[in-house]
């Protein structure tokens, strides 16, 4: 893991060793000041030089305005180091997102992933900035103070640098609980955005139910458990900062003490007792910047750990190496014994299941909710794999084909549509996003949408709102339908993508429809029965399988299941 996030410095290498060397010459002329003091002290005032008085501090003048420029590019360009860093991350991990499976997002909430590519990668980006910087500076002070202090005087040196040794230790024994209550945090907070998220979602549903109060008291119940969570992070960053604070104050009584000690033996003078108070505190410094290190490494590794995990992850359904691209297909598809169920271990969706769909033949799917209907549709496009059995378009298993050149010969709506924040011209380009305005406009003709959409004061270019908020459910079912126009698949998979639409805009563009299926194969799921009434077969599906199967004629005569339904 920790491989992983170093390698997030790659690109970053000239600004990040600059950082570095930028802090080193920091650190450098802050361990001048305390040498300059003791020579002036020692040497210059008591022989009155006060030439090379002023010449130090002219020199320690100009040094300063280098340290003053320093500072400045640690501080900006360390920052920008830090948020170019979360750049890449957010980029990778948005990435790895578009590539996971149907399943991982059965499993996991939005909110919680929105928190992962947010407020997680941003504490990573401050961990990326300052922790390698702190610890650099760190090191440079402890070690250049604890060089020039020991030709002072070894002994009152190992004793103050043992005791700070003692408050690294502690700071390191304590990383381990900060990093156990950071981790409730980021879980809870998770949990926190994706309550969030689905409430205001949902906001016109909770209000036409009357059930405000109802969502803020499940609110109330995550917030409240998030600030239970944050209590515990903040108690035991309390015992970590106040342990600290106890512990650098002791280190000042003990030089207070044991210098004093040295001084009224002989062993050093007041100025060397002096040089002492000014290195420690500028130690005081480091060591406050390796208490705040803790904390952020604690946060970071809290967010870094989440935002592994999901990288880690690799996709169930990708193409094989050696993948056949899909060009130009015939649209035979093939059911041979198809198992499947969502879940291991749970009730098959599908049991056994076999059919041989025929190139440009127009399938409709019928029966009660839960028989497969919709799962047949999820499994052609690989959302899903098979358990066991297979799928084949033109006598070739669909996990052999690459599965882009999969998706792309297949044109698939849902009854469910997902219309994205934009133009109604965005949502309609989805379908091919190099067709031109002219392809944009025939699409939505054949789709019976585009005079709904030049009658709009913003035509094309109008907004739809959130998820489509602004439109209605017969109007973003023809917009999907206008992207499968645009698409023009060689197969296509209809989820009943018409159940929305009245029955006078369906008829209309049931014949603009029939012209799209055209040479093409089609398997159309259907809740209305009007809408799959002109179907080369019909099939008509129960728990166990295929209960009728023929056209609609055949059907009706046979006076079973679906004579049945038509009859309701």
């Amino acid at each position: 893991m920790l491989k992983k996030f170093i390698s997030y410095y790659g690109n970053h290498k000239k600004v990040f060793y600059l950082d570095l060397l930028s802090a080193f010459l920091m650190s450098v002329i802050d361990l001048l000041y305390p040498i300059a003091t003791r020579a002036i002290l020692n040497d210059f005032i008591p022989n009155q030089n006060l030439r090379m008085i002023l010449y130090i501090g002219m020199g320690l003048f100009f040094i300063y305005i280098i340290k003053a420029r320093l500072s400045f590019y640690v501080t900006y360009n360390g920052h920008i180091m830090g948020a170019y860093i979360q750049r890449d991350m957010r980029r990778d991990l948005f990435k790895k997102y578009e590539e996971l499976d149907y399943e991982f997002y059965d499993d996991f909430q939005t909110g919680v992933l929105m928190s992962y590519i947010t407020s997680h990668l941003r504490d990573i980006s401050e961990m990326a900035h300052h922790v390698p910087e702190d610890l650099f500076i760190s090191g440079i002070m402890f070690i250049g103070s604890f060089i020039f202090l020991s030709t002072i005087n070894l002994y009152l040196t190992i004793i103050i640098f043992s005791f700070v040794i003692v408050i690294v230790v502690f700071s390191w024994w304590r990383r381990k609980k900060m990093l156990e209550a950071q981790r409730g945090v980021r879980k809870v907070h998770g949990e926190l955005n994706s309550k969030i998220e689905n409430s205001i979602s949902g906001i016109r549903l909770t209000k036409a139910y009357n059930n405000e109060e109802f969502e803020i008291d499940r609110f109330q119940d995550v917030n409240e458990t998030y600030a239970n969570s944050t209590k515990d992070a903040y108690f035991q960053m309390g015992i970590f900062q106040v342990g600290n604070d106890f512990f650098v104050m002791m280190l000042s009584l003990l030089l207070l003490v044991v210098g004093g000690l040295f001084v009224y033996y002989g062993k050093i003078d007041y100025i060397d007792l002096f040089t002492y108070y000014m290195y420690i505190s500028f130690l005081t410094r480091p060591i406050n910047r390796m208490i705040s290190m803790m904390q952020q490494i604690q946060q970071g590794m809290a967010g870094f750990e989440k935002f592994y995990q999901v990288m880690q992850i690799d996709p169930k359904i990708k193409s094989k190496e050696d993948a056949i691209c899909l060009k130009d297909p015939k649209g035979k598809i093939t059911f041979d014994n198809v198992n499947f169920a969502y879940n291991q271990g749970e009730l098959k969706v599908l049991k056994n299941f076999s059919l041989d769909i025929a190139p440009g033949e127009k399938i409709g799917l019928i029966g009660e909710t839960g028989v497969g209907k919709s799962t047949i549709s999820k499994l052609i496009p690989r959302f899903y794999d098979v358990t066991s059995g297979s799928i084949k378009i033109d006598g070739t298993d669909i996990r052999d084909y690459d599965i882009y050149s999969l998706r792309r010969a297949i044109g698939h709506v849902q009854q469910d549509v997902f219309i994205f924040y934009g133009t109604i011209k965005d949502n309609i380009l989805y379908g091919d996003p190099e067709a031109t305005d002219e392809e944009i406009v025939e699409a939505a003709k054949r789709a019976n949408i585009h005079d709904f959409i030049v009658s709009l004061p913003e035509g094309y270019m109008t907004y739809t709102g959130e998820k489509g908020v602004k439109l209605s459910g017969g109007q973003k079912q023809r917009i999907a339908i206008a992207r499968l126009f645009l698409k023009k698949p060689k197969i296509v998979v209809l989820d009943e993508a018409t159940s929305a639409l009245d029955n006078v805009t369906e008829r209309m563009i049931q014949s603009a429809f029939d012209d799209l299926v055209k040479e093409k194969t089609a398997i159309v799921i259907a809740h209305r029965l009007t809408t799959i009434m002109n179907a080369d077969r019909i099939i008509v599906l129960g728990k166990d399988g295929i209960i009728e199967m023929g056209s609609h004629k055949e059907l009706v005569e046979l006076k079973g299941v679906y004579f049945n339904l038509l009859s309701q």
